[in-house]
């Protein structure tokens, strides 16, 4: 609960600052919208446990790294739902932001977002100058190209695509900027934690191509059999659910497993379990076993 306070007091003083009375006011209403209420708020979790995990030693920087990291995550799901990528009409149960606000205010937003991610981070550059730039490194990797989020994006208009590569990019490099910029903070070493965020990230990945083809919408909160319509790469279409569900399974032992050494590690540890167990909603594994088919896997 700490956590989830911290990280939900972090952002609204950054979307705060981003819609004083200065800012048009119904760009203002669409970039709160955006970022209230949050999903699982799991990439800014990952980057506090791992500061955490080496004692946290510049609060005020790790608040600044976690709210860059979910804004980026912000800014790319009001992207994918635009109508030139996805066109959805749902959000986390509500209207997409373009149904809301406009295409047009949309793509502000999702520009806005990306600048406010970086001046989170930025405005501690004075103090905190060589940790700061090497976040900042950290996080434009995870969002651009050649294999960030926007690879992740373009990968979905090119003839033939790398499964594994698309992945990566959509989804896991953002967990792998999450974890690197927490241990950045700790002054910890930032690639013995690329493993464990970009394992967590490519599971999520997972998990959702499997709720995409075998989920409801209402609970979800969004549209489903999206991948299978507009002929996207899943990992359900390549391995089958029972194949899928082994993967995730598998990922989440990985990155159990590649956890460094350090005086946090179990708490990382409790962090992930409880991050994998919203992984496995239990009506995939009925459908799954009822088909014959089901992993013996536990992913909780």
């Amino acid at each position: 609960m700490e956590t989830e306070s911290r990280i939900e007091a972090a952002l609204e003083q950054a979307v705060r600052a981003a819609t004083a009375p200065s800012c048009p006011q119904r760009l203002a209403s669409a970039i709160r919208y955006a970022v209230f209420p949050g999903g699982g708020r799991v990439r800014p979790g990952l980057c506090l446990a791992v500061a955490r995990a080496h004692d946290d030693p510049d609060p005020g920087l790790a608040d600044a790294a976690a709210v860059a990291v979910e804004l980026f995550h912000c800014a790319s799901l009001v992207q994918d739902d635009l109508p030139c990528f996805d066109d959805a009409p749902l959000r986390r149960g509500q209207p997409s932001l373009h149904k809301r606000f406009g295409e047009e205010i949309a793509i502000l937003v999702g520009d806005a977002l990306i600048v406010m991610a970086f001046n989170a981070v930025s405005s501690h550059v004075a103090k905190q100058p060589a940790k700061s730039a090497a976040i900042l490194g950290a996080l434009a990797r995870a969002a651009g190209a050649p294999a960030g989020i926007a690879a992740g994006q373009a990968w979905e208009s090119e003839p033939s695509v790398d499964v594994n590569a698309y992945h990566h990019a959509k989804t896991a490099a953002l967990f792998e900027a999450a974890a690197v910029a927490g241990a950045i903070v700790g002054d910890a070493d930032p690639e013995a934690w690329r493993a464990t965020g970009g394992q967590l990230g490519e599971a999520y990945q997972v998990a959702d191509d499997l709720a995409d083809a075998l989920g409801e919408s209402g609970r979800l909160g969004k549209p489903i059999h999206q991948d299978g319509h507009k002929s996207r790469p899943s990992v359900v279409a390549d391995l089958g659910v029972a194949g899928a569900l082994a993967q995730l399974d598998r990922l989440i032992g990985q990155a159990m497993q590649s956890i460094p050494e350090c005086r946090g590690r179990r708490d990382v540890q409790d962090f992930l379990s409880l991050a994998a167990a919203r992984l496995c909603p239990p009506e995939i594994r009925q459908q799954t076993a009822a088909a014959g088919s089901g992993s013996a896997l536990d992913c909780g």
